[in-house]
């Protein structure tokens, strides 16, 4: 498969604080985001224009920056005016947009206080994560052999560059497998989430999600738990353990990427693509474009 490479595009990319095309955004090699992952970022789709649930991705992005102990040198609202700026100069009416935030080149150590930190907006068109019709019918999972760390063993609440390469790991592993993603347990053996996405489980008309103590709680999990409790659909976060995964009758995932994407197996565990997970997925697209 073909793919423009991300380096080499038309387009503008904002960079601390200006407008520069896109082929024009460089930084360092010796930059210590690069080495020891100092950095943040946030993943963000934007539906007839608008960038859904902005305000709260810039909030998380802060957040993440101040449990990674660095401040970024804008305001919340001028990040969120860069990031539709980015939108509209780059033509983009349904897209995706990545703000990232990271320690600069002053220091090349482990001790980084008098780093620099650097921010850039990009932004781009990208339909879906997912192939269409396997959404439809419903994704494959392989279980991951990399557990989710405690939370006083990394950032966890933090969306942080550095807690994705397991995440790379297991998606390549899956990807050999013939399978579209993985499922990924946490450091006690418990169920947590996908790669880059909260899982959700259907048993007797009740969700059932695991409780986001060691990974994030999505901005799209929180949203479809609300769209679900307006159907009147009961949700428990709770323990999920592997074994019960045997009983439960659909599954899905969410993320800003994935939106709602329902999942057909997990390693030898099969699930209906039912009615619950279609009233959801229908639900969430009209939310984002506006129609509810």
């Amino acid at each position: 498969m073909s793919l423009l490479p991300f380096d080499d595009r038309d387009g503008f990319i904002w960079y601390n604080g200006t407008m520069l095309p896109w082929r024009d955004a460089k930084f360092h090699v010796l930059s210590h985001g690069l080495h020891y992952a100092s950095g943040v970022f946030e993943g963000q789709r934007a539906y007839n224009g608008e960038i859904f649930k902005l305000a709260e991705h810039t909030s998380r992005l802060f957040k993440s920056a101040r449990i990674l102990d660095f401040e970024i040198p804008y305001t919340e609202d001028e990040i969120n005016t860069a990031c539709r700026e980015v939108m509209r100069v780059n033509n983009l009416t349904d897209g995706y947009s990545r703000p990232i935030a990271w320690r600069g080149p002053e220091m090349m150590g482990v001790s980084a206080q008098e780093t620099k930190v650097h921010v850039a907006i990009a932004g781009w068109e990208w339909p879906s994560y997912f192939d269409p019709e396997l959404r439809e019918k419903g994704i494959k999972l392989d279980v991951s052999e990399w557990k989710r760390p405690a939370p006083d063993c990394a950032p966890t609440d933090a969306k942080a560059a550095g807690l994705y390469m397991i995440c790379t790991l297991s998606k390549h592993a899956a990807e050999r497998k013939g399978c579209q993603d993985s499922l990924m347990f946490d450091y006690r053996g418990q169920v947590a989430e996908a790669t880059g996405a909260n899982i959700f489980f259907l048993q007797d008309g009740v969700l059932h999600t695991p409780t986001p103590d060691c990974f994030l709680d999505g901005i799209t999990r929180r949203t479809v738990m609300d769209l679900a409790r307006q159907r009147g659909i009961e949700i428990v976060e709770r323990v999920i353990m592997p074994d019960e995964m045997e009983g439960f009758e659909q599954c899905f995932l969410t993320g800003t990427a994935a939106e709602v994407t329902a999942v057909g197996e997990i390693g030898p565990y099969n699930f209906e693509v039912g009615e619950v997970t279609k009233a959801l997925r229908g639900d969430y697209e009209k939310l984002v474009r506006g129609n509810r």
